[in-house]
């Protein structure tokens, strides 16, 4: 895996290089209202195949083709912000 940090300030994405995966950090979901909100924004994004939510470490997985700044897009339609 690999960190990518010129994509934004306030950005840190994990990829997966063997893998079409991405995970972020979203320190603001609480709860599974949070889930469906960031699942929902993310599953409408082009490209995305999967969405996994962990609210105890708060890191959410996507999988599918997409890049960082559609992710940070719909995770901030959700309402949340990406750290």
């Amino acid at each position: 895996m690999s960190v990518d940090d010129d994509i934004g300030p306030r950005c840190r994405y994990i990829r997966d290089m063997s893998s079409p995966t991405l995970t972020v950090f979203v320190p603001g979901m609480t709860c599974g209202h949070c889930e469906t909100a960031v699942t929902h924004e993310l599953s409408q994004v082009s490209g995305v195949t999967s969405v996994a939510v962990d609210l105890e470490t708060k890191l959410v997985t996507v999988v599918g083709s997409s890049d960082e700044t559609a992710i940070a897009a719909a995770i901030d339609e959700a309402g949340f912000e990406v750290a």
